[in-house]
């Protein structure tokens, strides 16, 4: 059961990568699976929870590797620019999660996440994340004016900014993102307390 489960996991991931989100349909999955059709939907609801399923897993990863690689030690701002670098690099090569930029996709992830995880949950970003703000709160690294979770929907936002790189413009985007990034870090360091 578990082995039929892994390999439409793993035809899904296949297929997601290779064709995108859009241009992959169950039949394809289920024939690359060696599955009926009908199994399918044993195991999954619609093609959009298979997704989901494996673009969080995608994300966790690419967010771990983030985690793991920062030196979380150095100054926050150094730290965030860093992360958000990591962040935008792994999801413009990992084709799963380039979706994010698929306005459809990512309105169905939002959504999904929200519905699964809470409105209230950061554990979509860089799960324990909001220990390193509470810690350089405590060390007066950061503004401890602002609650952790505000700091935390501010990074939020700073990362969904990504999704309108277009409106932004493509030729100032990744250079607005860092900017954005700096000023924001400089306004939780060092605004009067």
């Amino acid at each position: 059961m578990v082995d039929i489960k892994a390999r439409i996991k793993e035809s899904g991931k296949k297929l997601f990568s290779d064709k995108g989100y859009k241009d992959t349909n169950v039949a394809e999955i289920t024939k690359i699976a060696g599955v009926a059709t009908g199994t399918f939907y044993n195991y999954y609801p619609s093609k959009d929870k298979l997704f989901i399923e494996i673009y969080l897993e995608e994300n966790t990863k690419l967010k771990k590797s983030i985690m793991d690689s920062v030196h979380l030690e150095g100054d926050p701002i150094t730290v965030m620019k860093e992360m958000m670098l990591l962040n935008y690099r792994g999801m413009n090569s990992n084709p799963i999660l380039k979706e994010w930029y698929n306005r459809e996709v990512f309105h169905k992830i939002e959504r999904n996440f929200r519905e699964e995880k809470g409105l209230d949950s950061v554990d979509f970003l860089y799960g324990s994340f909001i220990e390193i703000v509470k810690k350089w709160q405590n060390e007066r690294k950061m503004r401890n004016d602002i609650d952790a979770e505000m700091i935390m929907a501010i990074f939020t936002a700073l990362i969904n900014i990504d999704t309108h790189k277009e409106e932004i413009g493509l030729q100032y985007f990744p250079q607005v993102l860092e900017y954005l990034t700096k000023f924001i870090m400089e306004g939780l360091i060092f605004s009067d307390q």
